[in-house]
């Protein structure tokens, strides 16, 4: 066996470490009694960063007739700092209907330096089948109380997995994440090149023009490009976004790469998946908001035997409904926020029973798989289920 030689240095330091435990044991006893009362800072900060719940006051709302939508600022109630978010993030929207606790994901309109004010912005769209926010359209009005998450999501820029050229593809409300980070780009808050390219059906239901023309005018690393599909104009484009329009904006970045993010309608990503292959891009370069409106046809109804530490509940579901509408339309509180599969928010125990998972929204790691958990936002009754599910804090 080798000789280890120890230095003098090497020498101290092993007494010091010997006697560690002596001197710590004086120090505890020096120490007094009181009680803590006095928050860790880190988890302060945490709290800062990452609230379950805002507080905030319908401070205005923005109007936009004919896009079909409405832009609510928010800001929080008790003049604090709202939390601090990466552009492209979204906030969930807690709202009670009748005895139903209900949820919905936003995209922030507003960009990060807003929160310093305590601003939160989010835009939402009226769609006839969207039950929330006719809600909101119907009963926000200035004055009112709102209560909204912390951020969420992974759809923003991130420079050590992007590359700094990103071609942006959305189609109505879709536009909106955009929107915060080009005014983020704007405000130098996020650093990268982007090119949104926005369809829309005409140009009076184009959603934000005036707000991108603002921003591109104080910054040359935004750029909007409009593509119509019901009209022919000068100065915008006509038709669909197809893998041509792309690769005609997307030319300029060829040696250098480019990262494509796309927003919108869950009609707009499948044809765009189609579209994204003729480009040839690698499947780490392509990144789809989540979407939070899965469906499955046919079906039959069933029963779902809700368990959790608050007891027992049997209720009916219909066929094509998630297993989380269900359990809301029913007045019992789960918590969720993305409503995609994403988060695992509102990951629960599959006790019996059988689910379909649509494939595109399936992102449970292996283990929960194997373990027989299940996100409810994105799973239908194939049979009558049993959940254990968590509590709504």
């Amino acid at each position: 066996m080798a000789n280890v030689k120890v230095g003098l240095i090497g020498v101290f330091d092993m007494l010091k470490f010997k006697k560690m435990s002596a001197v710590r044991e004086k120090e505890i006893e020096k120490a007094s009694d009181r009680e803590v009362t006095a928050e860790y800072p880190v988890n302060e900060l945490a709290a800062r960063l990452h609230p379950l719940s805002q507080k905030m006051t319908v401070l205005r709302i923005e109007d936009y007739a004919e896009a079909g939508a409405r832009t609510y600022v928010l800001r929080k109630t008790d003049g604090s700092e709202a939390a601090w978010f990466r552009a492209g993030q979204y906030v969930c929207v807690r709202i009670k209907v009748g005895d139903n606790y209900v949820s919905r994901p936003y995209s922030v309109s507003s960009s990060p330096l807003e929160t310093k004010d305590g601003v939160v912005k989010i835009t939402v769209k009226k769609v006839s089948e969207g039950f929330v926010s006719s809600w909101i359209f119907d009963h926000w009005k200035e004055g009112d109380e709102a209560d909204i998450s912390g951020p969420e999501g992974t759809f923003y820029y991130e420079r050590l997995r992007d590359y700094k050229n990103v071609i942006a593809v959305a189609g109505g409300s879709g536009i909106t994440p955009f929107l915060s980070m080009a005014k983020s780009i704007a405000e130098k808050t996020e650093d990268f090149n982007l090119t949104v390219i926005f369809g829309s059906r005409t140009k009076n239901t184009i959603l934000f023009e005036k707000e991108f023309k603002e921003i591109c005018s104080k910054t040359g690393k935004v750029k909007v490009v409009h593509v119509l599909s019901d009209e022919k104009l000068d100065g915008y484009e006509n038709g669909f976004i197809t893998a041509d329009l792309i690769g005609k904006y997307a030319s300029d970045f060829e040696k250098e790469g480019y990262s494509l993010f796309g927003c919108g309608p869950s009609a707009m990503y499948t044809f765009l998946e189609g579209e994204i292959e003729k480009l040839g891009l690698s499947k780490k370069d392509v990144r789809f908001e989540i979407q939070s409106a899965v469906k499955m046809e046919g079906g039959q109804d069933h029963f779902l035997t809700i368990k959790s530490l608050e007891g027992e509940r049997k209720i009916p579901v219909q066929a094509g409904e998630t297993l989380l509408s269900a359990i809301e339309k029913n007045g019992i509180r789960c918590p969720s926020r993305c409503r995609g599969g994403e988060c695992s928010w509102c990951r629960s125990k599959l006790l019996s029973g059988e689910v379909f998972v649509p494939e595109t929204s399936e992102f449970r790691r292996y283990g929960d798989k194997k373990q027989g958990y299940v996100h409810p936002c994105v799973s239908f009754a194939l049979s009558d289920v049993t959940l254990e599910i968590p509590v709504d804090k």
